[in-house]
């Protein structure tokens, strides 16, 4: 009888985990997931996966876990906080924690997957796409935090199988973030950022759980850092031809001035500062989605992992819009 492999995911339970979750249930893994107690099961629900609710600062609880597993996805992080020490409680010390402890079950460790964002590598200049030999420059706290981790993770390398990805502008069932896009529009509005032509990476969620897979079972890939994108670069124009076309609606398209966005992000963070949850667009944000270019290379990961966008844009957009209608969510 052949023995499965057992994987480790963390922040399983949230939009990109729980996809890359349903993946490696598919591909005859055993799954185990840590969570926070107060973490919401509901994409988990029903599927044989072992939970561990120690969070990522319980390192006896991380211990468990860790205990017999072959593969480690480290997908949890903090992408909102309302202060700086927040992004790096979230993204750097955790990371430490789990490669502290991965260190004491290396012996059965094939490879620990990080999680990283295109933040920290920073927006590309003019039209020439982001690679993973460029020097970074992370704009925003959350970049720079993200850039923190995997400046951690390389410490780490020599003495364990540690593989980096990046992640660029993410969408799918499941997702909250961009799911605000799709309601305005759904509503016959689009608004979009500033006079000037943006080109972004967009990448639908199963195509980045796939490259993740890929570049853990890579006997390449130890020590290595990838971007896991779409080929191609998107316009939000063509982002809005595709979703009117799937939507049946021609919205009003509003251009909302960097200026203006800049001032709305400031009143919006300045009313957090009265709430306990973090704004969702605060001055970073603005410094964020006012950038023209975002756009990163897939070259190293087809060339290294044969990795490849199967889901294009319109099939990405149709797919997640039925799932919103189908949740109510739109």
């Amino acid at each position: 009888m052949e023995i499965k492999n057992t994987a480790l995911v963390t922040g399983a339970s949230g939009f990109v985990g729980s996809h890359l979750v349903d993946y490696l249930l598919e591909n005859g893994f055993n799954v185990r997931c840590i969570i926070r107690k107060t973490s919401s099961l509901k994409w988990l629900e029903g599927k044989p996966v072992e939970l561990f609710d120690c969070g990522l600062n319980d390192k006896d609880g991380l211990r468990k876990a860790f205990n017999g597993v072959n593969y480690v996805f480290h997908v949890a992080g903090v992408v909102k906080s309302k202060t700086p020490e927040g992004y790096f409680a979230g993204n750097v010390a955790t990371t430490k924690n789990i490669l502290e402890v991965a260190l004491e079950f290396k012996n059965t460790i094939k490879k620990i997957l990080i999680v990283s964002s295109q933040t920290a590598s920073g927006p590309s200049h003019g039209n020439n796409p982001v690679n993973e030999n460029d020097e970074c420059s992370p704009i925003t706290t959350y970049g720079k935090s993200k850039l923190a981790e995997e400046k951690i993770a390389k410490e780490f390398m020599d003495k364990l199988p540690i593989t980096i990805c990046r992640a660029p502008a993410v969408f799918g069932e499941r997702d909250t973030e961009i799911l605000i896009f799709f309601k305005t529009f759904n509503k016959g509005l689009m608004t979009t950022i500033g006079f000037d032509k943006k080109l972004l990476s967009l990448i639908h969620v199963c195509d980045l759980v796939e490259g993740f897979y890929l570049a853990a079972l890579s006997e390449k890939s130890a020590g290595q850092i990838y971007f896991i994108s779409s080929e191609k670069f998107y316009s939000w124009d063509e982002v809005g031809d595709v979703t009117s076309n799937v939507l049946n609606k021609k919205p009003l398209k509003v251009k909302v001035p960097h200026s203006v966005v800049f001032i709305l992000a400031g009143i919006a963070q300045f009313f957090a500062a009265f709430s306990k949850k973090p704004a969702t667009l605060n001055i970073e944000k603005a410094k964020d989605i006012t950038r023209s270019y975002w756009i990163c290379s897939t070259e190293k990961a087809i060339s290294d992992l044969g990795y490849h966008q199967k889901i294009s844009i319109e099939e990405g957009i149709k797919r997640t819009c039925e799932w919103y209608k189908q949740m109510g969510w739109i």
